[in-house]
């Protein structure tokens, strides 16, 4: 009787507390807290994709920075090279620019060396013209009285220190043969005026 009256002091208590538990707040703050801890696992699930998807956006731009780099570098090493070579190429036409002028100047001063003798060879050429005008009727008239006189007829194919041709008188042809370089002038004079007639 005594256990049966304990239980149901334990029954009548445990209605107790549940009705107390249900008029209290405790469930409205279990399901506030509840529902605030879902709020932050959204948040916080929410906060971790963002960031993940910050770090693959950072990561896709340091590639393509990266990559923006390599190709500033591979355009740089190539202006690099370019420049050299314009540089070299640059040196090269100097080179050929001053071998040119030096050229040039050469060339101008054989042109003006070539004016200078052709000036030269004018002045030379109206002389001879002059002194052909003037000397040759004379040369020739005195060629002519000279074979008149001494009616010698000379050859002309011969070497400068050789004296031949023929004496044409009256009644004899006598050729004339004299080696210059082994007789004084004065003795081929000599010969020379014995084929002269005194008689005029």
């Amino acid at each position: 009787m005594s256990q049966c009256s304990g239980f149901e002091d334990v029954m009548k208590t445990g209605e107790s507390m549940i009705q107390l538990i249900k008029s209290s707040k405790a469930v409205d703050t279990l399901q506030m807290l509840r529902e605030k801890q879902k709020s932050f696992f959204d948040r916080h699930l929410e906060t971790k994709k963002i960031i993940t998807q910050l770090l693959n956006d950072l990561v896709q731009c340091e590639e393509k920075v990266g990559q923006k780099l390599l190709d500033v570098e591979v355009q740089k090493s190539q202006a690099e090279r370019e420049l050299v070579s314009l540089e070299q190429e640059l040196q090269q036409c100097i080179a050929r620019s001053q071998t040119m002028d030096s050229e040039l100047q050469f060339l101008q001063g054989e042109l003006e060396s070539l004016r200078d003798s052709e000036q030269e060879l004018q002045t030379l050429q109206q002389e001879v013209n002059d002194d052909t005008t003037e000397v040759i009727p004379s040369a020739i008239y005195m060629a002519q009285l000279y074979h008149q006189v001494t009616k010698i007829k000379w050859e002309y194919d011969v070497e400068p220190h050789i004296l031949k041709g023929v004496h044409y008188g009256a009644d004899l042809a006598t050729p004339i043969n004299i080696d210059t370089s082994t007789r004084s002038p004065c003795s081929v004079s000599d010969e020379l005026w014995r084929f002269v007639s005194t008689e005029w």
